[in-house]
């Protein structure tokens, strides 16, 4: 099986130097993701507020990219796995 949203990444800036919801209330992240569709970054599923997730339900930006030092990894939510972003 192959990511069908692959042309829906973009060339996109980090949206915040951390977690863009998470610094607007004050509180802390896990780990941080950006949407490579419009840069949004959100904090990870094993963050309390799940930011990044949330972002892709309301706009529907189905792929993702770790933002962490020394993580490439990407995660396609609509097809639910892992992408080749590098």
């Amino acid at each position: 099986m192959e990511c069908t949203h692959l042309n829906q990444i973009r060339k996109v800036k980090p949206s915040a130097k951390g977690c863009e919801e998470c610094l607007k209330i004050g509180s802390s992240w896990v780990h941080l993701r950006m949407c490579l569709e419009c840069g949004h970054v959100g904090c990870c599923d094993s963050s309390l507020h799940k930011h990044a997730t949330k972002h892709f339900h309301t706009t529907q930006h189905a792929i993702m990219r770790s933002i962490e030092p020394g993580e490439s990894w990407g995660w396609c939510y609509v097809d639910e796995m892992e992408v080749d972003v590098v």
